[in-house]
């Protein structure tokens, strides 16, 4: 009987711990990924404009704090700053130049200013989703810090 117990436990710690890693190893760009758009009258820019509609999945991660991986896209020169934009895609095949979409960037704010490179590093921080504000972009990574 205790070695069905302790089996029977062991399977559901291993479970909860695979879904836990399964669900780390997931790339939040796939998962950002997931949007339509929808078409929708803009008063101040006076024509229609795409509108992204979120996911459930996209909604799931609104207010978490998650893990993502890129490129930096300086915004103001190669220095060290605290608001710069994030592409999934090195810069010359980003959403600014052309190779991809805007679910491929988002507005970074991070709590320490981030060194410009061009290799791809690793940043922690709360995502914000956007579906209002036309001039900004449609995800926001705020209280960022840099993993590596």
């Amino acid at each position: 009987m205790k070695k069905s117990i302790i089996a029977v436990l062991s399977f559901i710690i291993l479970m909860s711990v695979s879904d836990r890693v399964q669900a780390q190893d997931t790339p939040v760009w796939k998962t950002l990924a997931k949007i339509t758009y929808k078409k929708q009258y803009d008063e101040l820019m006076g024509f229609k404009i795409d509108v992204p509609v979120f996911s459930d999945p996209v909604k799931a991660l609104e207010g978490k704090e998650v893990e993502v991986k890129g490129y930096i896209i300086p915004v103001e020169g190669y220095k060290s700053h605290k608001e710069f934009i994030f592409s999934a895609f090195p810069y010359n095949m980003c959403f600014f130049c052309g190779g991809a979409g805007p679910e491929t960037v988002m507005e970074v704010e991070s709590r320490e200013p981030v060194e410009y490179t061009a290799e791809q590093v690793v940043l922690k921080g709360k995502l914000t989703l956007n579906d209002s504000d036309v001039n900004r972009l449609m995800y926001l990574i705020t209280d960022a810090v840099l993993v590596k």
